[in-house]
């Protein structure tokens, strides 16, 4: 017992008639990395929340440092050094990212009723010269950063407590190949402090690379803790799902194979973010991947494609007839879909049911007679698209919020995939869900590409673009460094060796 710096003891969670957490019980030894592993809705999350605070258990108990442990916030999980970076992110928008990283603890930087901004900056910095982190913006707004520099400056805000548990819920599934690394050597030296880091992932070779322990969860209950080293990738997944995954998962091809119809093109594209002269086509039924670090611009590309974004120089023209994309709702117009990396800020009516966010790109084909939307069309898409893609709910009226990563991400597939599509935009489609849910993704894709439809893929899972793209484009500091063929043979260190 004394390295056990936390015991949970038949830990129960419920929602209404949703039983999240059932009776788990389990103990984390200090210098312990330990991985939950489960399909979403398996009660993963959950069971972190209550160890963070953020939701009180049912019953059950918590013991740290062999001492009763019931926070009643996160701030008071913090105070007993535990901390946690949530899955969705957490941070307030109009607030600078030195306040978000104390919110809740500035008072001892206020004087007067004003906050010392020089004060937070200062602080701020020390953590990051405490952990080692890359330098960050902390006077830029939440609003103005993407995904993930919010995600970094999350993880400053838990290293703020000085924790001796940190808690990683999704976190690496944010972040490209860099930052990845530099997570991965902050749980190295967790470690080595005899610190103890509990965290998911559903890239499961990760999960068996950086973890000690996985304790795997069905249906919100505990079925077994194995040793990561002693276990396989497929048996982990058998355990997690509780049946063998048949299902074809990458493509099995070895080859580019695609019309020779081009379908998208981007001719010169700049972009004030730092975007420079990108030239690519894609053609029908091809699937183009993009990769490349946090710096890259790769996730900018999409907007600049979808003309969400304004190009400095350059064009994005669909062909054949050569028409210029110049905005979102031309893009719409003509056939092509946009799903963006930030699901529940950029895509998604999270305080919304399903049905609203299922017809949100078809509203033009759902009016009645007299132009007003027609409340059965939109049900009748919304029935549709629930099942054929297979979204776990209660109804097509049960509001977002309440689903899971998943099924809030078919969600957002699947509103587009029941639409006559010409390009697909996808901007990280697998983030965020699990390996059962990854499979269908790909699925779906593939299904996508043999209707022939143009796929611009944007993705920080190297294992993703080199599984389903014909082509793969490394964008470093702005430019293409270089495309490399399916036929050529994908290798995970010549990618990771172009775009370092």
């Amino acid at each position: 017992m004394k390295d056990v710096i936390l015991k949970i003891e038949n830990l129960d969670k419920s929602f209404g008639i949703t039983h999240a957490n059932k009776n788990i019980s389990l103990e984390l030894r200090r210098g312990e990395v330990r991985g939950l592993a489960g399909e979403n809705g398996s009660g993963k999350s959950t069971l972190l929340s209550q160890i963070a605070g953020i939701y009180a258990s049912d019953s059950g108990t918590m013991y740290k440092d062999r001492k009763p442990y019931s926070p009643k916030s996160p701030i008071d999980a913090n105070t007993h050094k535990i901390a946690m970076i949530v899955q969705e992110l957490g941070l307030v928008g109009n607030l600078p990212a030195s306040v978000n990283i104390f919110l809740g603890k500035t008072g001892q930087y206020t004087r007067g009723g004003m906050i010392s901004l020089k004060k937070l900056y200062g602080e701020a910095q020390k953590v990051l010269e405490r952990w080692e982190l890359p330098p960050m913006n902390f006077k830029r707004k939440a609003s103005a950063m993407n995904v993930e520099q919010r995600k970094m400056i999350e993880l400053v805000r838990a290293l703020s407590a000085d924790p001796d548990i940190l808690i990683l819920d999704e976190v690496t599934q944010s972040l490209s190949h860099d930052n990845r690394e530099v997570i991965y050597k902050l749980i190295q030296k967790f470690k080595e402090e005899g610190r103890s880091v509990i965290l998911i992932s559903h890239d499961l070779e990760e999960t068996l690379k950086i973890t000690d322990t996985i304790s795997i969860l069905r249906d919100g209950e505990l079925i077994d803790t194995v040793v990561s080293s002693q276990i396989s990738e497929d048996d982990l997944k058998r355990k997690m799902v509780g049946r063998e995954l048949n299902e074809e998962y990458y493509r099995v091809d070895m080859e580019e194979q695609y019309e020779d119809e081009v379908i998208l093109s981007l001719k010169d594209i700049s972009s004030a973010t730092g975007v420079s002269n990108v030239s690519v086509e894609v053609h029908k039924g091809e699937i183009m991947a993009f990769c490349g670090l946090s710096d890259s611009g790769i996730h900018d590309i999409g907007q600049l494609a979808y003309g969400l974004m304004k190009p400095t120089k350059g064009e994005v023209y669909l062909h054949p007839d050569g028409m210029r994309i110049t905005s979102p709702a031309e893009a719409l117009k003509h056939r092509m879909a946009y799903v963006p990396k930030d699901r529940d800020g950029e895509a998604l009516l999270m305080g919304s049911h399903i049905m609203n966010n299922t017809v949100l790109p078809s509203t033009e084909g759902l009016a009645g007679r007299l132009g007003y939307l027609s409340t059965a069309k939109m049900k009748a898409l919304a029935e549709e698209a629930r099942e054929l893609f297979k979204i776990k709910c209660t109804g097509v009226m049960q509001n977002m919020g309440a689903l899971s990563g998943g099924n809030k991400q078919k969600v957002n597939l699947g509103r587009w995939m029941v639409k006559d599509l010409q390009v697909m935009i996808v901007d990280c489609p697998t983030r965020g869900v699990d390996v059962g849910v990854k499979a269908y993704i790909y699925q779906c894709l593939k299904e996508a590409k043999r209707k022939g439809i143009a796929i611009l893929m944007i993705t920080d899972e190297l294992s993703e673009a080199i599984g389903m793209a014909d082509h793969i484009v490394v964008m470093k500091n702005g430019s293409v460094e270089k495309k490399i063929g399916r036929s050529v043979g994908f290798r995970e260190e010549e990618i990771i060796e172009v775009m370092v």
